[in-house]
């Protein structure tokens, strides 16, 4: 179908369109508005830094890792701030947004897929929220039917557009005037340049991260891990992990990984407002990671059966060394716990650790070495 053909006049959602379209030539207007009238003041911009770190988090923590992937559960007053301020970024409610990203998941690549890459960049970009069937019907509700049961979620779900106009546009707007004297700026940076900053951010993810990157995890799916689009969007940018291992709560494992939704994520969970964080095996990660070594390695060389099948048996030492490893650190967590005493002790538990994390890193230098093209068999 020609983009002239799928974007016909009677094919659009005009409500949608109008948004996207109009939210940044409004933003630019009352930009230069309050640019020229009330003068420029940082306070403002901070303002809304504000609503759009607020906004933003509530849809990666809430609409995204909380309610689309249950990757953990939160206290209910977490969960109403999430719909609110998640509201407040205008991209439809948390049920709508859950039905579409979870057939996202179950269908990706696919006819069936909400923004499917293979339809073009713009059409996953932004181009299908502008055609109309956005509506929730009797196929969409079947993945959401957990959510269907959440009051909170269902009371968002039917006073959205109130909740979106009061805490998206109203209130950033009154706060820029009560505060700083300037409706203008309320309006133009608080309410306008921070829904149409996290509009391009989200849809960069369904579309630019599915487009450019890198894939150490899989290469079933279109989804890349991309570190920009992490900087963008608290940490989602890590979207070929999360496509792999979509129950756990994090998308940036590694400690240098900026993903500040999992650090709020995990800071719920000390205040004793989340728990049950779902976490994937370290063993899982490592077993995608090294597959998908050895892929690349058979498609850069031609290997020998014989070396290929020394490559299998030191991949497997590395996934069993580490799962021994898991295994270990769980019983002297346990025993601590529990504090127990007798020939188990702390002491012993803890030369298993040692022992288990030799025999990892030997595995693994070996896994390394072998694939050094130094030291193939060709």
């Amino acid at each position: 179908m020609s983009i002239f053909k799928k974007y016909h006049p009677l094919n659009l959602s005009w409500v949608n369109s109008s948004f996207l379209t109009l939210t940044p030539v409004l933003s630019i207007i009352f930009t230069g508005l309050w640019l020229y009238y009330d003068n420029f003041d940082y306070r403002v911009l901070l303002l809304g830094l504000f609503f759009y770190i607020a906004s933003g988090i509530s849809i990666t923590a809430g609409y995204h890792r909380l309610f689309s992937h249950r990757t953990y559960e939160a206290h209910p007053i977490v969960k109403l701030l999430f719909l609110i301020f998640g509201a407040a970024a205008f991209q439809n409610s948390a049920l709508k947004w859950s039905a579409d990203h979870r057939l996202h998941h179950l269908e990706v690549d696919t006819e069936k897929d909400p923004y499917n890459i293979n339809e073009g960049f713009f059409y996953a970009h932004m181009g299908w929220v502008m055609l109309k069937e956005q509506e929730i019907h009797s196929v969409g509700r079947r993945y959401v039917k957990d959510l269907i049961n959440d009051k909170l979620v269902m009371w968002q779900h039917k006073y959205y557009v109130i909740v979106a106009v009061l805490f998206g546009l109203i209130l950033p707007s009154l706060l820029g005037y009560l505060l700083f004297n300037t409706l203008l700026g309320g309006i133009a940076i608080a309410a306008l340049a921070k829904v149409v900053i996290l509009h391009h951010s989200t849809f960069f993810i369904n579309s630019l991260c599915h487009y450019i990157g890198k894939t150490p995890y899989t290469r079933d799916n279109t989804a890349k891990d991309s570190w920009i689009m992490a900087l963008l969007t608290f940490g989602e940018g890590y979207h070929n992990f999360h496509h792999y291992f979509q129950a756990d709560y994090r998308n940036g494992i590694k400690w240098f990984q900026f993903d500040p939704t999992k650090w709020l994520i995990k800071t719920l969970e000390w205040l004793k407002l989340a728990r049950k964080l779902k976490k994937t095996p370290e063993f899982k990660i490592y077993k995608a990671k090294l597959q998908m070594k050895l892929d690349e390695l058979r498609e850069r060389y031609k290997l020998s059966d014989e070396y290929l099948e020394e490559l299998e048996i030191i991949k497997d030492k590395v996934i069993q060394s580490l799962t021994q490893l898991e295994e270990a650190k769980a019983s002297y967590a346990k025993a601590i716990k529990s504090k127990m005493k007798g020939p188990d002790s702390l002491l012993a538990l803890k030369r298993k650790i040692l022992l288990a994390k030799e025999e990892f890193r030997y595995n693994y230098q070996t896994f390394n070495v072998m694939l050094n093209p130094k030291y193939l068999i060709i």
